[in-house]
């Protein structure tokens, strides 16, 4: 197809298309001329793979890294998975004033994070990106009053462990390259589903606990049962 069939087809105007071409955040096509190129759904995929990171708000030169990493993941799971983390919010040791990180010279360590991974008996490496960020949200909870509390630690630790490897099965294995790949993208997409599931699911729990039988939202067509019961 041409670029402007491409455009239409991932419905992104054919201005962002071209300029995503010039940033190599869409891969080139078949030339065909001096002019003309040929374009593919490979190039619809990477489009609305592009629109989804960009939807999320990540900085167009994380996108770069998440889109090269899923071009060329290698076929180390572990460290392909710690530097697309390391593309995700929150940007830890780009804040100003954050304390959390390691200076120049010094080896990093993340004494709240390796407590928590520590009780869980799971893996802690310092250089892996998701370590940063743990400490600095648990630092952020110290600040607020509200510590991690050993039973909450255990809860959360149990049901995102059993997500995680539900997440880990479901990875294809045809070869390490579309593993990697799944994994890459799988947790830049993946998270805010979780995000706004645990949301809705405290909503749905809120409802019962403080809202009047008569009052809760119908779960079908979100009126209170007083407007369907008048």
């Amino acid at each position: 197809m041409r670029i402007s069939e491409l455009a239409s087809r991932a419905r992104v105007p054919l201005p962002t298309v071209k300029y995503y071409l010039r940033e190599g955040l869409l891969m080139p096509g078949r030339v065909t001329s001096a002019t003309q190129a040929q374009y593919d759904d490979r190039h619809v995929r990477r489009l609305g793979l592009v629109r989804a990171l960009a939807a999320q708000g990540l900085p167009l030169d994380r996108i770069k890294m998440i889109v090269a990493l899923a071009d060329h993941p290698g076929d180390d799971l572990f460290e392909a998975l710690g530097k697309a983390i390391a593309t995700l919010p929150p940007y830890v040791h780009e804040e100003p004033g954050n304390t959390g990180g390691p200076t120049r010279g010094e080896d990093p360590e993340y004494p709240r994070a390796r407590r928590v991974l520590e009780h869980l008996g799971q893996l802690y490496d310092p250089r892996f990106a998701a370590v940063a960020q743990l400490e600095h949200a648990l630092a952020a909870l110290d600040a607020a009053g509200l510590p991690m509390s050993g039973r909450r630690i255990d809860a959360y630790g149990e049901h995102i462990r059993e997500i995680a490897r539900f997440e880990v099965g479901a990875l294809p294995t045809g070869s390490p390259h579309e593993t990697v790949e799944a994994a890459v993208l799988g947790t830049a997409l993946y998270e805010p589903v979780l995000t706004a599931m645990r949301r809705l699911a405290h909503q749905h729990l809120a409802a019962g606990l403080f809202v009047p039988p008569h009052e809760t939202p119908s779960r079908t067509t979100g009126k209170s049962n007083t407007e369907e019961n008048p």
